[in-house]
């Protein structure tokens, strides 16, 4: 069942963007070339955006991919399909991966027993907020928030996974 999602590349560096495309190609089987523009909350740096269709789970091969590259910030969000949660990776140098289930309008939700492991452990209403707080991905937003503000208005690119 095909699904689609958008691929944001918040910040790489420009002798890496090649190597981001190539990545991305390999993952959709198809040719892949990006409209790169100066990240203008990291003047040295380049973003691009673009949507994806592809088979289900695509968006955690787009992810995989592009963490070999541990100095670029980026997203791949993945829509729920039939039977399948939808999904956000987001990337921050320093920090890694996070991986979360999303909801139809794209918030990132905690299931039962994630929710209930995570009361039982917490150690006070303090260590009980923070550790949502990662759960949800706050650490990551915050970070990726600037950059995503300097998107505003950028056109999306469109690409199909061939196969």
């Amino acid at each position: 069942m095909p699904t689609r999602g958008v691929i944001y590349v918040h910040s790489t560096p420009l002798a890496v963007s090649a190597h981001v495309e190539w990545a991305i190609a390999r993952v959709l089987g198809t040719p892949v070339r990006l409209e790169w523009s100066v990240q203008p909350v990291e003047p040295s740096a380049r973003r691009a955006q673009c949507s994806w269709t592809g088979a289900t789970g695509t968006g955690g091969e787009l992810a995989a991919a592009l963490r070999q590259w541990p100095m670029i910030r980026f997203e791949v969000t993945e829509e729920p399909s039939p039977g399948v949660d939808g999904e956000r990776f987001m990337h921050v140098p320093g920090r890694g991966l996070f991986r979360g289930a999303t909801s139809a309008n794209g918030d990132i939700v905690l299931s039962e027993d994630r929710l209930r492991a995570l009361v039982a452990s917490a150690r006070g209403y303090d260590a009980l907020a923070h550790t949502l707080e990662k759960a949800l991905g706050a650490p990551w937003d915050a970070e990726l928030e600037p950059y995503r503000h300097a998107a505003d208005g950028v056109p999306l690119t469109l690409l199909t996974r061939v196969g």
